[in-house]
């Protein structure tokens, strides 16, 4: 017990547990169970896919509380931080996690968690600054959304009806769009191919082929999104 290391690490668990009291437990808890909330608003605003995931942002709450308080007693007790790693490989994940975004989401919660049961609570600010500019650089801010497409809208009419209708057909895209760019114009046997790269539809896609469709001779439309999880 003479060994310097051993004697620090004594003092620093004593000095925890000397100004450790109930009301910076308290508001320890309070400060995990906040962040764990913001997590889960930040997964299900930027999630896109969370229809196929396994709806994992329900535990953040319980998590982020439990992770806070197991660390929170760890600080204060030296046998169980010895036996921590023992303990914690008895739990196994039976859920499987079908995405990968939701292991960065539970590695924010587990971070948050030790930050507030640390008191580091301006590295939990400091983190959840830059979790949510990353998730904006990632999935795209309101501001850069005219950087992006939805997707491809290819549509034929006759050639021969082509001069007469096009006009239309560009009054109804700008109608039911935000933002439609032509990218290529083709004729083949008769028929006029149009390929554009729009963004912005205004309604779902059904009405946007009968509106088409009721403006001029469309043959065909077919609408191509460039991911799945809908339209911006």
């Amino acid at each position: 017990m003479n060994n310097p290391r051993v004697i620090e690490i004594l003092d620093s668990f004593q000095a925890v547990r000397a100004q450790l009291d109930s009301g910076m437990f308290i508001m320890a808890l309070l400060a995990s169970l906040l962040a764990s909330c913001v997590a889960s608003v930040f997964y299900r605003f930027f999630y896109e896919r969370r229809g196929t995931g396994s709806q994992v942002h329900r535990a953040f709450p319980l998590l982020g509380i439990s992770i806070t308080t197991l660390f929170i007693g760890v600080q204060l007790s030296i046998p169980l931080s010895l036996g921590l790693l023992g303990a914690l490989s008895i739990i196994r994940f039976r859920t499987p996690i079908k995405e990968p975004e939701e292991v960065g989401f539970i590695m924010l919660v587990i971070a948050a968690a030790i930050s507030a049961a640390t008191f580091n609570f301006q590295f939990l600010v400091i983190l959840y600054l830059v979790a949510f500019f990353s998730l904006l650089l990632m999935r795209g801010a309101s501001a850069w959304k005219w950087l992006k497409r939805d997707g491809i809208l290819v549509l034929t009419l006759p050639a021969a009806e082509t001069r007469t209708h096009m006009d239309a057909v560009e009054a109804c895209l700008s109608a039911r769009l935000k933002r439609h760019r032509m990218e290529s114009a083709s004729v083949r046997d008769g028929t006029s191919t149009f390929q554009y790269v729009f963004s912005g539809l205004k309604g779902n896609v059904p009405d946007l082929q009968a509106a088409l469709s009721a403006q001029a001779p469309v043959q065909t439309v077919n609408i191509f999104l460039d991911r799945s999880g809908g339209i911006r």
